[in-house]
């Protein structure tokens, strides 16, 4: 005797009507945390990049002569970004950059730039270009590796975030003791 399986037609509604709102509820939870990502402000991001620096307190730290010139545009540059005017502090970076072409902290503050006004392959190759010219350690070699892992965070790279992470923690060395 084979035993068969009656569903009515309003129990036979409600299975399908929760079996589909399953498949809906489940879908996009894959791809809902690259989407968050995405949508952090690059405000927010700058904040986060410039916060992995930290106070340098008690670490080597190699801090170059400055040009005058250089140091005005780069000034000059600090209060655009501050007015929220992000091509006049790159134009205003840019100018710096002709003149110390190869200023790993300069590259930095052009790469944050650029990730300001939504240029993120130039704001990556920048932050790759300073950390190469730098002395890779101490704050500023945090903020090259930041913004890397800012940028992989944002194309939704976990495994490349991660990896800037430690990175970013491979950046403190302890200045020499002094007696």
């Amino acid at each position: 005797m084979s035993k068969r399986l009656v569903i009515s037609l309003p129990h036979a509604a409600a299975l399908l009507l929760a079996l589909g709102l399953a498949a809906c509820a489940s879908a996009p939870a894959d791809d809902a945390p690259a989407a968050r990502v995405a949508e952090v402000p690059a405000e927010q991001m700058i904040a986060s990049i410039r916060a992995a620096a930290g106070d340098g307190e008690g670490e080597l730290a190699v801090q170059p002569l400055r040009d005058p010139q250089v140091e005005d545009l780069r000034q000059q540059a600090a209060r655009l970004e501050a007015q929220r005017d992000y091509a006049g502090a790159a134009a205003a970076l840019d100018r710096a950059l002709q003149i110390v072409d190869g200023d790993p902290a300069l590259l930095q503050e052009r790469a944050e730039i650029a990730l300001l006004l939504g240029d993120y392959d130039t704001a990556d190759q920048l932050a790759q270009r300073a950390y190469a010219l730098g002395a890779q350690v101490g704050p500023l070699c945090r903020r090259h590796w930041a913004t890397l892992e800012q940028l992989r965070l944002r194309a939704g790279d976990a495994a490349g975030a991660a990896s800037a992470r430690e990175q970013i923690d491979g950046c403190k060395v302890a200045g020499p003791v002094r007696y």
